[in-house]
């Protein structure tokens, strides 16, 4: 059972998040090895060049798969949405498809409406805390120039449907941006904003991005904009209805090999 992140450079989120994903997937199917691949080579050469420790890409985990006579692999990524890094990944899968007895790849954090209803309950019930009327709880994606850039507006339109009106979506890099999340808090008759990463884990851009104090943040632009500002940078990756759902997205994969 390959597990499939972009991965992350910041030690203590990886194991909050994608080290705690793993384990609930061993701890799931005992059956399984359950081993560790990232996309992103940046991230695998920092870590090892800082650190010393070696994560496989996707390739070198494919490849070690093979070395090691496996028959049967199933794939679960971390990815939020069916993107560019999945597509990338069924990509670099299909090249494999003669490896192994069988190979299945699982499917991403966000893909049916029930997933949609999951993570929302997830998330609300993450932050329920701060939900006292005066306080927009907003969460922050990344975003993305591919179509499935939708993910955050269904995620918005789905908690607006449950009747969260004071829980926004927004991203980094596309839309909502934060000057639309702003406005759309600034609308309303909110006092305090809490922000919190719609990212598995919260490395750079939870950090950075979102809770830095650097102009452009969203911390800093919600303070200019008068708001009293509560940052929480944890991963979704560190909750478990999340770790549970990709542990259910993993065993309807096996289910399909049967």
């Amino acid at each position: 059972l390959l597990v499939v992140s972009f991965g992350t450079s910041y030690n203590d989120s990886r194991r909050e998040t994608i080290g705690a994903i793993e384990k609930a997937m061993q701890k799931a199917f005992p059956d399984y090895a359950v081993r560790r691949g990232f996309t992103s080579q940046i991230i695998i050469d920092h870590v090892n060049k800082r650190d010393g420790e070696k994560i496989d890409n996707v390739t070198e985990a494919l490849d070690r798969a093979v070395d090691n006579k496996v028959k049967t692999l199933v794939v679960q990524p971390t990815h939020l949405m069916n993107g560019l890094e999945y597509n990338d990944l069924k990509d670099e899968l299909a090249g494999y498809s003669d490896s192994f007895e069988k190979i299945v790849l699982g499917d991403p954090l966000l893909t049916s409406d029930d997933d949609f209803q999951k993570v929302m309950n997830a998330i609300v019930d993450a932050t329920k805390e701060y939900d006292d009327g005066e306080t927009a709880i907003c969460f922050m994606g990344h975003g993305t120039e591919a179509d499935s850039n939708s993910i955050y507006t269904k995620m918005q339109e789905t908690l607006k449907a449950a009747g969260y009106d004071n829980y926004f979506v927004g991203t980094v890099e596309a839309t909502p941006s934060h000057d639309d999340v702003i406005a759309a808090v600034k609308a309303g008759v909110y006092k305090k904003v809490v922000l919190r990463p719609l990212m598995i884990v919260a490395g750079d851009h939870a950090n950075n991005d979102m809770a830095g104090d650097e102009d452009g943040s969203w911390k800093t632009e919600f303070e200019k904009a008068g708001f009293e500002v509560t940052t929480v940078v944890e991963g979704l990756g560190s909750v478990q209805a999340i770790q549970d759902l990709f542990v259910a997205h993993a065993q309807a994969a096996i289910d399909s090999l049967k």
